[in-house]
């Protein structure tokens, strides 16, 4: 284990969630470039301020509040690996770094590529063939990747073009990374997932995402072979992580305001890409020009912000709805929700007959009332687990796994094992129960137009009332 000296403390910042956060010169100078400062204008839960007026906490808040769990785990009381000045550096740059990549209302914007339109939906690929970008956007960690080896503030903070690479690989879990470091970084104890839980649970005045942070950092374990787990001891603490994670998703994550939204912002992004217009990046290649130019700056929420606001007068009146209900805070109204809580194997798949019926019978609901099919909206929450990873893995195979694969389960030694298992083959373990049983949400909105004679929410709900039921 390296003795050295501390590094000496050029600043001192206070955080709401870990109080006072130490840090070095470097840690300064990167933070104090314009690559970083743009965080402070993305919001870490995208459009849920729209439901929670106090969820305007920034990724800028949730990176410094990684960078100072890193130096939690790193802290010579709890130091499981020994590591030189570099490695320790190089671990705290990747996390204060690992969010730089994000877009404007960081996931919202991300996704465009996946978004299919009511209208592609309903009427199927055949007779609405839907447009195939042939370069999609990047994901974001591919984009801070970008940001960090080709800004030149960033470099410049970072010391050499040689290390910004290094760090990179780190947080973007490349094959070329310190697999030892990377497990660090990215793991089944996730250092972003423990900030985002407490910051986000802060931010929305909800109690659910409230974690054990200093007990499970102080359970840490290493095994002979390389992987991480925390002592059994903490199996409790671990549980509640898990749990708290679950309730946030369906409480905050998916809220059914929230969803409405940014749902609406999706379609409104997607439909506006594809009709080229107001300057959003076309293709995949048009991202990475943009964060590698001096416009990097610009590329936050108020980029999205600026689009939405002239997209109220766009000559395509489905557009123009979206737009202006994101602008002037009329979500668009639900009218149909399905809540699936079942087995991951029972049949049928969860919500396979509310979107069949959707699929079959939205054109004649929208025709008859001389709607756009653009004006509905059909979503849906990705399957929920207690774990991230919806089957098991060995301990073996997970010692197999490239960094950019990394095992989610949590891992616990289990009496005086040396290797750890899984929490979901724990046998006293609640997570094990309940691991195989998924959550997921499905949706149907309707945004109207500005002063139509459409008729009330209450009438569509009526109409769309038995659509979960199968003929």
């Amino acid at each position: 284990m390296n003795c050295s000296a501390p590094e000496p403390v050029a600043k001192v910042v206070v955080d709401s969630i870990h109080g006072d956060i130490h840090l070095t010169d470097r840690e300064c100078r990167v933070i104090d470039t314009a690559s970083f400062q743009r965080l402070r204008y993305i919001k870490q839960l995208g459009m849920a301020h729209f439901t929670y007026q106090n969820a305007t906490h920034t990724r800028f808040a949730h990176s410094l509040g990684v960078l100072a769990i890193m130096k939690k785990v790193l802290a010579p009381e709890r130091r499981r690996v020994r590591l030189t000045d570099d490695q320790e550096e190089d671990l705290r740059l990747a996390a204060l770094l690992h969010d730089v990549g994000h877009y404007p209302y960081s996931h919202l914007m991300e996704k465009v590529d996946s978004v299919r339109l009511s209208e592609e939906f309903v009427e199927g690929a055949a007779s609405t063939p839907r447009i195939v970008i042939a370069s999609p956007y990047p994901s974001h960690v591919d984009i801070g990747r970008l940001i960090v080896t080709e800004q030149k503030d960033l470099i410049d903070a970072l010391g050499s073009r040689e290390r910004a690479e290094r760090i990179a690989n780190l947080f973007s879990r490349t094959q070329v990374a310190d697999q030892q470091l990377s497990k660090l970084i990215s793991s089944s104890l996730d250092l972003d997932r423990f900030d985002y839980l407490l910051r986000d649970a802060r931010g929305t005045g909800t109690p659910y995402g409230q974690v054990d942070l200093n007990y499970l950092l102080n359970s840490i374990r290493m095994s002979p072979s390389g992987l991480l787990g925390v002592s059994e001891k903490a199996l409790p603490a671990a549980e509640h992580l898990l749990f708290a994670r679950y309730f946030m998703h369906r409480t905050v994550y998916a809220h059914k305001t929230t969803m409405a939204f940014e749902e609406a912002c999706r379609q409104l992004l997607r439909r506006i890409r594809d009709a080229g217009r107001y300057g959003l990046p076309k293709d995949g290649p048009a991202v990475e020009s943009l964060v590698k130019s001096q416009e990097l700056g610009d590329f936050t929420d108020a980029y999205v912000d600026h689009i939405v606001q002239r997209a109220i007068n766009d000559e395509d009146p489905v557009i123009a709805g979206l737009a202006s209900a994101i602008r002037r805070r009329q979500p668009p109204k639900l009218l149909k929700e399905v809540l699936v809580l079942q087995g991951r194997d029972e049949e049928p798949p969860p919500g396979s007959v509310f979107k069949l019926n959707c699929r079959h019978r939205l054109r004649a609901l929208a025709q008859s009332h001389g709607f756009h099919l653009g004006q509905f909206l059909l979503c849906e929450t990705k399957p929920l687990l207690l774990e991230d990873r919806p089957h098991r893995i060995t301990a073996s195979a997970a010692r197999e796994l490239p960094p950019e694969e990394e095992d989610p389960l949590i891992k616990v030694f289990v009496g005086q094992n040396e290797e750890p298992v899984s929490i979901v083959d724990v046998p006293h373990s609640i997570i094990g129960k309940c691991a195989d049983f998924v959550f997921q949400a499905f949706r149907l909105y309707f945004v109207p137009t500005l002063g139509g004679n459409e008729p009330t929410p209450d009438e569509l709900r009526c109409a769309v009332a038995d659509w979960h039921k199968s003929d």
